[in-house]
């Protein structure tokens, strides 16, 4: 029972990146506004002051396309790792073990995405702290998956007997 739930857990976080970024791609206007408003710091007082705001379109592009690969990829790495730890789920522990590295990787991905993407680069270099449109609907998301993803590949790589 225990190694169907950490591969049904596998199987959300997959999701999660599969959805996420078909959002993104289905909402490219969304997505680019969002890095937009994030890059140009206009949505806090004196943000666009800033000699770090820009809006330079290259960037923005970068950043979605950082977004979106990375859940893509996340959400892949996390299916396959889903599929191979169902297919040894009767298996020994070593072979489950083994089964568990691609998802746990695709969870890895997806949290030095929102680590890096969101804390490091939109929280720090562009002060999306001080936002308050965009705190809570970026940065506080971003944390939420970060604690879950994060929770679920230290549960599911625990020790299999």
């Amino acid at each position: 029972m225990l190694r169907k739930t950490k591969i049904l857990l596998i199987v959300t976080v997959a999701l999660w990146g599969l959805v996420g970024a078909f959002g993104n791609i289905a909402d490219w206007e969304g997505t680019t506004g969002a890095v937009r408003a994030t890059t140009s710091m206009t949505t806090y007082d004196g943000g666009a002051e800033s000699w770090r705001a820009t809006s330079n379109p290259a960037l923005i592009w970068v950043g979605a396309l950082f977004i979106t690969l990375s859940k893509l990829t996340a959400g892949l790495m996390c299916a396959i790792g889903a599929q191979r730890m169902w297919q040894a789920r009767g298996s020994d522990a070593t072979t489950f073990t083994a089964a568990k590295e691609i998802a746990l990787a695709g969870c890895a991905i997806a949290m030095i995405m929102l680590f890096c993407g969101f804390i490091v680069v939109a929280e720090s270099w562009y002060e999306l702290w001080r936002s308050d449109i965009m705190r809570s609907a970026s940065l506080e998301t971003a944390f939420r998956y970060g604690g879950m993803i994060m929770l679920i590949a230290i549960f599911v790589g625990t020790k299999d007997e």
